[in-house]
């Protein structure tokens, strides 16, 4: 075998800073193929540059890492010794280098939300408000549309996430629970209802209804748990904004899932949680199941769960898990 003597250098003259990933995967590729043609190979480079290599990596450390003859190489003890620490120093920078490049990934792109517009206008808002703070550089597209229109948007590509009321089934689609919101009973103060505090949908017959539009998914919600019970609601609107005005003046009751509460925050009126358990609507998140995220969309996707677990509980509202 060569007995050369090994280098002069001292390892305290090698600053840390000159261990190069280039330098430890050449290590390591030789340490575990046994020959210079193999591990340059394995590390895209010529024998010469990878002999290069593993030469400044030992003059540097100042200790023979393998012995070489004209047909074997073979880690020296100290070579043995160095092979697992180098490794995880690998293994580390790599991990350390892939999470760099997400965080920088995540900082600049663009992405697409559809939403309802009862989230959009009083859910949403404080949390995109956060999110364009964390992630300046993403340029944000946000449609408050209904359910319908939420899942064509991400069926047709023009958003990657929506949240909306309505399970799709399209097999193209995944479809997560994301929070349900319980049902209220909205009146004026001074209606006999207003001192009850779980009033039961019996005693709400024979009340003049203010509604929404059966295309609005608190009405569809409403229909589905009420198969039995049509309503036949005195006034049919589109807005919840107008139906709040209404039950202001007096002319009826109306019922709302809790996300909505926020349009009925007038003094002259109170919410009362229906007794029926069942009556709730179920709000998913869903993106398409046959296209990867992109690295705006993931954080995006990843911070409405974080929203969803992390905030404030409110009455009436539950958050499921994320998958």
């Amino acid at each position: 075998m060569n007995q050369s003597s090994p280098p002069s250098s001292s390892a305290s003259d090698f600053p840390l800073a000159n261990l190069s990933a280039r330098q430890l995967a050449a290590f390591v590729a030789l340490a575990e193929e046994r020959s210079f043609t193999r591990a340059a190979a394995r590390c895209h480079l010529s024998q010469p540059a990878f002999s290069a290599l593993i030469r400044t990596l030992e003059d540097g450390l100042g200790a023979r890492l393998f012995d070489r003859t004209t047909r074997t190489v073979e880690p020296t003890a100290e070579g043995a010794l160095f092979l697992e620490p180098a490794r995880r120093l690998l293994h580390d920078m790599r991990l350390a280098a892939g999470d760099l490049r997400d965080h920088v990934a995540r900082r600049r792109g663009r992405v697409a939300l559809a939403a309802l517009p009862a989230l959009a206008a009083g859910w949403l808002p404080a949390h995109l408000a956060a999110f364009r703070r964390d992630y300046p550089g993403i340029e944000l597209d946000l449609a408050d549309v209904l359910s319908e229109s939420c899942v064509e948007r991400v069926r047709s590509g023009r958003a990657d996430l929506a949240l909306a009321a309505l399970r799709a089934t399209a097999p193209e689609l995944s479809v997560e629970p994301f929070l349900s919101d319980v049902f209220f009973l909205v009146c004026r103060r001074d209606h006999p209802l207003a001192r009850r505090r779980r009033p039961s949908l019996a005693e709400l017959e024979g009340q003049p209804l203010i509604g929404l539009a059966r295309h609005s998914s608190v009405r569809q919600a409403l229909d589905a748990a009420l198969p039995g019970r049509p309503l036949a609601p005195v006034l049919t609107l589109e807005q919840l904004s107008s139906v709040a005005g209404m039950v202001v003046a007096g002319l009826g009751v109306t019922l709302v899932p809790a996300l909505t509460l926020f349009h009925f925050a007038h003094p002259d009126l109170i919410a009362r949680p229906i007794a029926e358990t069942g009556l709730q609507r179920h709000i998913y998140l869903i993106r398409r199941r046959d296209r990867a995220l992109s690295a705006a969309a993931e954080a995006m996707a990843q911070a409405l769960w974080r929203w969803a677990a992390e905030g404030p509980r409110r009455p009436g509202i539950t958050v499921h898990p994320a998958p």
